[in-house]
């Protein structure tokens, strides 16, 4: 797996996934502990959520405060979607800063 942080929002790491592939299909890790945790990611997971939108659905922005916050895993199964993170932390350096990555089902990543 290829872990790469965010160059503007570093909490955010992007997660590319190596894949073994033959005439049958293909086969990857979606997660490793301990490869997470050698890249920044201490989290225990806990819930494991999928949804499914049709084009052009805007899903609403999520998060949670302490002590029910979540780190977050998102991956697309099938097309591509286009995943933003903003900080709304208001004593964050980084406050009202965004980032945005396209996710697709077939780079697998993450």
């Amino acid at each position: 797996m290829k872990f790469t942080r965010d160059h503007v929002l570093t909490d955010i790491i992007y997660i590319e996934p190596k894949l073994w592939g033959d005439d049958r299909g293909y086969f990857f890790e979606s997660y490793k502990e301990d490869l997470f945790k050698q890249n920044g990611i201490h989290c225990d997971f806990v819930q494991d959520n999928q949804s499914y939108s049709q084009k052009h659905v805007l899903r609403g922005l999520h998060f949670q405060r302490a002590p029910k916050a979540q780190a977050k895993l998102v991956r697309c199964l099938d097309g591509e979607i286009f995943d933003v993170a903003v900080d709304i932390r208001k004593n964050s350096p980084t406050f009202g800063k965004w980032t945005g990555v396209v996710l697709n089902s077939s780079k697998h990543n993450m």
